[in-house]
């Protein structure tokens, strides 16, 4: 199955089963884990296990977006690394200290041919990562990213 051409449009990932699924799921049993301690705690009953089960879905809750972020912050370090490469490789010289690394995941897109004059326009003019996406007239897709 080929993937649309990537642009400012549709650059944005969604993964289903994260957001539509683990992340509501996550939410229903933490609730349903709260009433249920709750209710045991107005009915005299023993409080262990629901504190237990709180406990537990509170790890998840924490566990879903924190697992999902992991690998975007090693993917961001490769993006930085990758670019400023890319920039040698074009100009010689590396990247500006300056740049940050959200310009530089945003600069990712840029085509061969915009990319280093987007990189100093960036620095010089302090664009936010928007600002350089809605810049770039010749998108480079990243289908890979996380």
């Amino acid at each position: 199955m080929s993937q649309p051409n990537q642009s400012y449009a549709n650059h944005r990932q969604i993964v289903p089963v994260v957001h539509y699924f683990l992340m509501p799921l996550g939410l229903i049993v933490a609730i349903a884990s709260l009433v249920y301690a709750l209710g045991s705690l107005r009915s005299g009953d023993r409080l262990l296990e629901p504190l237990v089960i709180v406990g537990l879905s509170v790890m998840v809750m924490l566990l879903i977006p924190l697992s999902r972020s992991f690998g975007v912050k090693v993917q961001d370090r490769l993006i930085r690394t990758e670019e400023n490469l890319r920039y040698f490789r074009l100009t010689g010289q590396w990247l500006d200290s300056r740049i940050t690394l959200k310009q530089l995941i945003a600069l990712r897109f840029a085509s061969d041919q915009e990319f280093p004059a987007l990189c100093d326009k960036a620095v010089k003019e302090q664009l936010s990562p928007g600002d350089i996406k809605k810049l770039i007239k010749s998108w480079r897709g990243d289908y890979y990213r996380v």
